[in-house]
């Protein structure tokens, strides 16, 4: 059962930004034992449907933690093994695991409108990316292009289109809808990402983060303010981009989440789970020096080093919590000590990113205490 004034707490901080103004709309959802407890939309219509931006890392995610746990995927293999494409320009001997951690060393290739359409157009684009960081080495943040490497793989593995793959091994299962490439015609009910605020100054930013850096290069361009928007074009909505064009409520999230913690349909290998949303093995720092805590899945676990509400999930939560975060402040965490999982979505692009990450810790901390272990 949640508590009251934890939900009174929870609500109030969604709803206060969207009734001043700082962001046009904001939808939250909460589940425990696998139903939904809690559902507002503040701004927009009840059921609308959002972009959560990198929170979609974990949805294309979860097929591969399943085709791991059915010994399909070797998360050890090159990656050339299942894309030969990739196997140019010095990528031969990156592995699966080392893209799913971010370390693959190609954090900001490129592949957008125009070859993202085909699987040739992509392939051609994979032969054309060059290192630029020593693979395992640096934890770079891949926006976009280490999952569809990842994408492909599930699309070689499983001879499907990855989206479908996804929906006939996940989301069907699971009761779910469809939550990636979605078509032209089932496309009302989504809400269109704007962008809000102004850029923060370098000093604000080192007041806050307690380093000086440069705004004009800490954005790459794959998740600048306009690239964020291109997800509003309905033809990149039916593509599905597997790292950050996920279309959801804030619900299936949860009720995915929830998924995770309990696997009611027995989806996963018990071991690829764990493996997927506990096991830590990438600790390299951020750009902040933050440990990256990053497990073999793409998942983030918040870590018991203080550290937790710089990885975007409060202050409150426990150590064994997990999740994946996405641009524009998009929540999305399960706390396997009290049951609960989470998911705030906005359509808000907040240019400032203090005020971002002080919104993300107080809605995560605040979500976290609507349930005692």
């Amino acid at each position: 059962m949640l508590d009251d004034t934890s939900v009174s707490a929870l609500l109030e901080r969604v709803r206060r930004e969207v009734d001043d103004g700082l962001l046009p709309s904001a939808q939250v959802a909460v589940a425990l034992d696998g139903e939904v407890v809690l559902e507002e939309t503040y701004g927009a219509p009840a059921g609308s449907r959002y972009v959560p931006f990198s929170c979609t890392k974990a949805i294309i995610g979860s097929v591969v933690w399943q085709l791991v746990g059915e010994g399909a995927i070797d998360l050890e293999a090159p990656v050339v093994e299942y894309v030969p494409a990739f196997g140019t320009n010095g990528k031969e001997a990156v592995t699966v695991e080392q893209v799913l951690m971010h370390v693959g060393g190609f954090p900001y290739a490129p592949l957008g409108p125009g070859t993202w359409e085909t699987r040739e157009s992509r392939h051609a684009a994979f032969s054309r990316w060059r290192l630029t960081l020593t693979p395992g080495e640096t934890f770079m943040y891949h926006p976009t292009a280490a999952h569809w490497v990842v994408a492909d793989i599930v699309e070689e593995v499983t001879g499907q289109p990855y989206a479908d793959a996804l929906q006939q091994r996940i989301t069907d299962p699971l009761g779910l809808p469809r939550l990636l490439a979605i078509p032209h015609d089932e496309q009302d009910g989504i809400v269109d990402a704007v962008n809000v605020g102004d850029l923060p100054t370098e000093d604000e930013v080192e007041e806050a983060f307690g380093m000086r850096l440069d705004l004009s290069t800490l954005i790459p361009a794959d998740v600048s303010a306009a690239a964020l928007l291109t997800l509003n074009d309905p033809d990149a909505r039916a593509v599905g981009v597997p790292g950050g064009g996920g279309v959801v409520r804030a619900r299936d999230l949860a009720l995915l989440y929830q998924a995770f913690l309990h696997d009611p349909e027995g989806l996963w290998d018990p071991a690829a789970l764990v493996d997927a949303t506990a096991t830590v093995r990438n600790q390299l720092p951020d750009m902040f020096g933050v440990p990256a805590n990053r497990t073999r899945g793409g998942l983030v676990v918040r870590g018991d080093d203080g550290m937790g509400a710089r990885r975007g999930m409060g202050h409150t939560a426990s150590p064994r919590t997990f999740g994946h975060n996405g641009a524009g402040g998009q929540i999305a965490f399960a706390d396997p000590d009290t049951g609960l999982s989470f998911v705030y979505l906005t359509n808000g692009m907040d240019q400032n990113m203090i005020r971002e990450h002080r919104r993300t810790a107080g809605i995560a901390s605040r979500a976290a205490q609507l349930v005692h272990p």
